[in-house]
């Protein structure tokens, strides 16, 4: 595997490459454990404001998944965020037998319901590792089925490039990876979204930018950390 317990990377958050940081994220491995049934990674993700913006508008995110270390699929998947006091909790539980995922959403009250999903599906998280654990080189294109909060999506992530990108920790080679968002009725859904991760065995996260109705949002990796 890429990636391990103990890997913990930090990235610097902007609304556009031109601004200063206006947040902190970190993505971690935590361990590998026992977990229905099975052995799975737990990671998590985490993101807030710089302590000025704070005091501003106080915003927490946290993510995190249960990686199936067997089939690298996504054995749950949970959100929660804290904006200015409203905090949402969402969660996803598949089920590796077929059977539809439980999806639960937690806010001032709770709500459950079954929903059908196709095999081998990820949430947001556990996609970008099992991709991480994948051999890419530009012109291949991965598919799967990745849920979000209780939508499913297809997923086609095209490895566009080989190139250059500065991060914290220097100018590193990178593959550039195009993830392509569609509904289940092939309609897009989302915005643009380019990922780069390290041409090396880490295939580590080096950037992130998402396209936004104005400019757009940026995770550049600051600092990485392993045991």
């Amino acid at each position: 595997m890429p990636f391990a317990p103990g890997e913990t990377l930090s990235y610097d958050v902007s609304w556009s490459m031109a601004f200063v940081t206006a947040g902190t994220a970190t993505l971690r491995v935590v361990d590998k454990h026992a977990s229905f049934g099975s052995l799975a990674y737990y990671i998590l993700g985490e993101g807030r404001p710089t302590p000025m913006l704070a005091k501003l508008y106080s915003l927490y995110y946290k993510a995190d998944s249960l990686l199936d270390v067997y089939s690298l699929t996504s054995q749950r998947g949970s959100v929660y965020s804290d904006e200015n006091g409203r905090r949402r909790m969402t969660s996803l539980r598949f089920s590796p037998d077929g059977r539809p995922a439980l999806f639960e959403m937690q806010t001032s009250t709770n709500m459950r319901k079954d929903i059908a999903v196709p095999s081998q599906s990820q949430d947001a998280l556990s996609a970008l590792f099992a991709l991480r654990a994948m051999t890419l080189s530009p012109g291949m294109t991965i598919r799967m089925p990745v849920c979000i909060s209780d939508r499913v999506y297809n997923m086609a992530a095209l490895v566009v490039v080989r190139e250059d990108v500065k991060t914290g920790l220097g100018t590193q080679r990178a593959l550039k990876v195009r993830p392509i968002m569609t509904d289940l009725s092939g309609n897009p859904a989302g915005r643009g979204l380019v990922l780069w991760l390290s041409d090396d065995a880490k295939k580590l996260p080096l950037r992130l930018q998402a396209d936004l109705t104005v400019g757009s949002f940026n995770l550049v990796l600051r600092e990485a950390k392993f045991q």
